[in-house]
């Protein structure tokens, strides 16, 4: 290392810390024989690679509706899951970026029993809000909550049924028992709902927001904003002095409060305007792919959709390729109705794959005793950016298989309560999951919560449950391979595209190298991960 390099890395160290000028940095750095640009790239690098204390981070959510609620069991958009995620709630475990179970508000947790029994240890002294002291019970209580029988959370598909016992071992001791052998177990438990809260009498008391996580709830108004301040009892370490997140799910609206510096980071970038957002002033883009996606859930028990052929003419009638290019801008892949990629152990890519055959659909629609088709189809702008115009191109491209798509324009505020899971054809999307077992037991097992296609297939049903249980990693790959294969031939999940997410980030924020990929938003981790430079 030449004398230079030694001073710029020296440089490079003092200024993450705010104790070098930028032009005293680029002095430096052009002296070592670097441009102009390059070393003002440098100094900006330098200073937001070192985690700082304190300031107010605000951020513009493309999520949330008036009908939110501090209700765990209700969370179902990407407003309220930053609750439960690591802003005022804290699970008891956490996503790596390798998308690995790391201890959270657990300290430990150990097998036994074939992945049958589950030993959790609790952090002693993690602290809720207002005082009190996590306990074993109040998991119990949490745990009821979202899978006794009569829960209506949409966490109770995760476990598929599986749990046996839950009971708490003293004040730090959780034994879980399952009836069948579970290696993902402690993801499950990472989930956004599965948030720990104190409890009284075996019952969950959520209603004033007071979790363990890093921030304090100050304020929160459904639909429109959450403020919180930081947790000074907080068991690990996090940066911002206060946080607000706003829910801004007009595109325009959002774009306008980045660029106008009213928020520090948004989400769900316009791709329509990606590249005026992109070469905004202090800004990096965003842009993570993972297993994410947005789909068109076909319910298979309404008319047309309960005839086979039906649906697979839906498939082959819609060009993927091309909302991949005019709706993700390239910031994506196409889907082939499974719902994941290649991120995610044990996937795999179906044949046939379902590319753009107008004339395949035609026949198909004939073997079902149609010359053709008229279907009505769901669609906003609050399923996916450019949820609209992705309806209004499928209806195009479908216009050549002899089918007529009616393009029902959904207001964005009511749409997740009024036409997911109601309408029987519509626009969904779906956050990445870190599991084959819990992307597939949430979304398509028989009697989950957000089963949105009513697809109720037994032999799928029956290699969930083996393959959960499975320990050998063969057997396991293959009973994967064959249920992934029914979702892809039956199900009425048509999986258009995987979307990367694409956000814009101001140089006033500092963040790690790496970002999750389960989720958007760093995972949702973001409140505890970066920092204000």
């Amino acid at each position: 290392m030449t004398e230079s390099e030694y001073k710029l890395a020296l440089a490079s160290k003092a200024a993450g810390h705010g104790k070098i000028s930028r032009r005293d940095f680029v002095h430096l750095a052009m002296a070592a024989g670097f441009t102009l640009s390059a070393s003002q790239v440098m100094f900006t690098k330098a200073v937001r690679a070192e985690p700082k204390k304190g300031g107010h981070f605000k951020f513009g959510c493309g999520h949330g509706q008036t009908t939110d609620s501090l209700d765990p069991a209700t969370w179902s958009n990407g407003f309220t899951f930053h609750l439960g995620r690591s802003l005022t709630g804290a699970p008891l475990i956490q996503i790596g970026p390798n998308n690995e179970a790391m201890p959270h508000v657990a300290e430990s947790f150990e097998p036994s029993d074939g992945a049958k029994k589950w030993v959790f240890k609790l952090r002693k002294g993690v602290q809720y809000h207002d005082g009190r002291t996590v306990k074993a019970d109040d998991v119990v209580a949490m745990m009821n909550y979202h899978t006794g029988p009569d829960s209506k959370s949409p966490a109770k598909g995760n476990f598929g049924g599986n749990i046996d016992t839950v009971k708490a071992d003293g004040d730090d001791t959780v034994i879980f028992t399952l009836k069948g052998g579970q290696a993902d177990f402690p993801v499950l438990l990472s989930d956004y709902h599965m948030c720990v809260y104190p409890s009284k009498d075996g019952k969950i008391e959520w209603e004033k927001g007071i979790g363990a996580g890093p921030y304090v709830l100050k304020n929160f108004e459904p639909g429109v904003k959450i403020e919180a301040e930081i947790n000074k009892n907080y068991f690990k370490t996090t940066n911002f002095d206060s946080v607000e997140m706003l829910s801004i799910v007009d595109q325009a609206a959002r774009t306008n409060a980045y660029l106008s510096g009213e928020v520090d980071y948004m989400n769900r970038v316009d791709l329509k305007t990606v590249d005026m957002v992109k070469n905004a002033p202090d800004t990096t883009l965003y842009n993570v792919s993972g297993s994410a996606h947005y789909s068109a859930p076909m319910q298979v028990d309404q008319k047309p959709f309960d005839k086979l052929e039906v649906r697979q003419a839906l498939k082959y009638a819609i060009n993927r390729q091309e909302l991949v290019d005019k709706i993700l801008y390239g910031y994506g892949s196409p889907g082939n109705d499974v719902p994941l990629s290649s991120a995610i152990k044990y996937a795999i890519n179906p044949e046939p794959v379902y590319t753009y055959d107008p004339d395949k659909a035609k026949s198909l629609l004939k073997k079902a005793g149609m010359d053709g088709l008229k279907v009505d189809f769901s669609a906003s702008d609050a399923a996916f950016s450019g949820g609209v115009d992705a309806a209004l191109l499928m209806a195009d491209h479908a216009k050549k298989a002899g089918i007529e798509i009616n393009v029902i324009r959904e207001p964005n505020d009511s749409y997740w309560d009024n036409v997911w899971l109601k309408k029987a054809w519509c626009e969904c999307y779906w956050g990445t999951r870190t599991s084959a077992d819990q992307f597939l037991s949430i979304s398509l097992a028989a009697d989950a919560a957000w089963n949105d296609t009513h697809w109720k297939n037994p032999r799928f049903n029956e290699l969930l449950v083996q393959a959960r249980s499975e320990l050998d990693e063969k057997k396991r790959a293959a009973e994967y391979a064959e249920a992934l294969q029914l979702v892809h031939d039956d199900g009425g999940q048509m999986v258009l595209m995987f979307n990367n997410y694409v956000g814009a980030i101001n140089a006033n924020l500092g963040h790690p190298d790496k970002f999750n990929t389960d989720l958007d938003d760093d995972g949702g981790y973001l409140w505890e991960r970066w920092w204000k430079v």
